[in-house]
């Protein structure tokens, strides 16, 4: 008896495997997207969104905290799109008497008049220094590198000169750094030492790890001690050197990597 006819194997579907799923961008508020491509501040993007100059993806918006995801929306800033500004880090050497704003209500001189007409992208100070201060100030529309050297977890460590009232001895300059309790805030110095002295003052090289709000001035001031003059020499590895008061100068790369590293 003959066999039936064998049927054609049918070929057996392979279970395909799941594509990974592509991880989503995170997503932030249309002024931090503005202020991360070096466009401007927050606060400058946030009033250009409340006056209907910016849109995304052809889309009026005048939500500062609208959800915008950087790598994939298209922004548009008065019918331009906007693209991610190029890179800029310079240091300053800030008078005293000048104050650390874009523009001061009481029309004093900015540190911003002391960029005028150089051709820069809009810069952010990183950090401050208060108009009695003067000394080493960054700028940069990186807004990330920013972060990274003026966040406390960092320490990162900062070097000021300062001129005093008083000739202290070592019992006292140890005291500054064991610090004092002011309105329940801990303040304290991580370092103070001597450069020289005077017949009735004394310069002291002062180091922070810290940016709690006119530090110095208020740890000397619980000794009864006066600050004649304070001049900020250092951030991290970078010196202020012989740069010119009220001269800038934009950072090489070593210097940007160096203090990226350092916070």
């Amino acid at each position: 008896m003959p066999r039936p006819p064998r049927r054609p194997a049918v070929p057996r579907a392979r279970a395909s495997s799941p594509k990974p799923a592509r991880a989503a961008t995170p997503r932030h508020g249309l002024a931090r997207v503005l202020s991360k491509l070096g466009v401007a501040s927050r606060t400058q993007a946030a009033a250009w969104i409340a006056q209907g100059r910016v849109a995304i993806n052809g889309r009026i918006v005048r939500e500062a905290e609208s959800p915008t995801d950087i790598s994939r929306d298209r922004i548009a800033l008065d019918g331009v799109e906007v693209a991610a500004r190029e890179r800029v880090y310079i240091m300053l050497n800030k008078p005293r008497g000048i104050v650390t704003t874009a523009s001061d209500e009481r029309g004093r001189d900015t540190v911003y008049a002391l960029l005028e007409g150089a051709g820069l992208p809009w810069l952010a100070p990183v950090g401050r220094l208060d108009k009695a201060s003067e000394g080493l100030l960054l700028f940069t529309n990186d807004t990330q590198w920013a972060a990274a050297i003026t966040a406390p977890q960092t320490h990162l460590d900062k070097t000021y000169h300062v001129q005093v009232d008083r000739l202290p001895d070592e019992a006292l300059l140890a005291a500054m750094i064991t610090g004092v309790d002011e309105c329940g805030e801990r303040l304290a110095l991580k370092s103070v030492r001597e450069l020289r002295r005077g017949e009735k003052n004394a310069w002291l090289e002062i180091v922070l790890d810290e940016g709690r709000n006119r530090q110095i001035r208020r740890v000397l001031a619980a000794f009864d001690i006066g600050v004649l003059r304070l001049v900020r020499v250092a951030i991290g590895p970078l010196a202020l050197g012989d740069l010119a008061k009220g001269a800038w100068r934009t950072l090489d790369e070593a210097e940007v990597a160096g203090l990226r590293c350092e916070g």
